[in-house]
């Protein structure tokens, strides 16, 4: 075959794509469960840090066995239902209304004490935003948060990442008696009441989609609270 012909060189160019190809393929699926159980663990650092216990990512699965005694999945009747809370997609449940949801609930003991980890799924101002929240024994009472997102402004929305927002949450309460109010977030610096912590500076849209989240979310797990 003619080296410097056409054909010769679209041949060359067809195998060497295909054997790219394949090589890509196998490293790929070599690398999926290696990749998942990543995903898995980052998922155990985040539920673990609502309730205040910080692990590295290599110790995550040890810890989860170790603090969360109880986990099951609830309806929006507050009623057990089937299914397994960790493998729960939130990204899938959260366009869904509350009574076809699958609500997962995290169950830790810390120092003797129950906590009820729950789920909660918006959007901020560019994207999805997701967390945990905590709830003491009472149901009501905050006892720690964490908030991550897929793409808000770093230094502004993308904050609610940081200790300094999230610690605000703690000792807050969700009910006001027995009518779930959730948490308001309050521009400028000025919340004093057991149901506000104060917004972003600068990241006002982000703070009003975790309000508009917590709200949300704690209204499809208001029956399965007040049980």
């Amino acid at each position: 075959m003619n080296k410097q012909g056409n054909t010769y060189t679209v041949i060359y160019a067809v195998v060497l794509v295909v054997l790219v190809a394949a090589v890509l393929s196998v490293f790929a699926m070599w690398l999926q469960p290696r990749q998942r159980e990543n995903i898995e663990d980052e998922k155990r650092q985040n539920i673990l840090s609502s309730v205040k216990i910080e692990v590295k990512r290599d110790a995550s699965k040890q810890a989860f066995g170790k603090y969360i005694v109880e986990q099951f999945v609830v309806n929006a009747k507050g009623e057990r239902v089937e299914g397994t809370a960790f493998t729960v997609d939130l990204a899938a449940q959260g366009a869904k209304a509350c009574e076809d949801k699958l609500l997962p609930v995290f169950v830790a003991d810390i120092k003797g004490s129950r906590k009820y980890i729950l789920p909660v799924y918006g959007y901020g101002l560019w994207g999805p935003i997701w967390g945990y929240i905590s709830l003491n024994e009472d149901k009501s009472t905050i006892y720690g948060t964490v908030f991550d997102h897929s793409g808000e402004t770093p230094g502004l929305g993308a904050e609610i990442t940081l200790p300094e927002f999230r610690g605000q949450f703690a000792d807050k309460t969700v009910f006001e008696q027995d009518k779930l109010v959730s948490i308001h977030i309050k521009k400028g610096k000025n919340s004093s009441g057991v149901h506000e912590v104060d917004a972003i500076s600068g990241g006002t849209l982000t703070s009003k989609g975790v309000e508009e989240m917590l709200k949300a979310y704690l209204g499809c797990y208001e029956a399965f609270l007040k049980k």
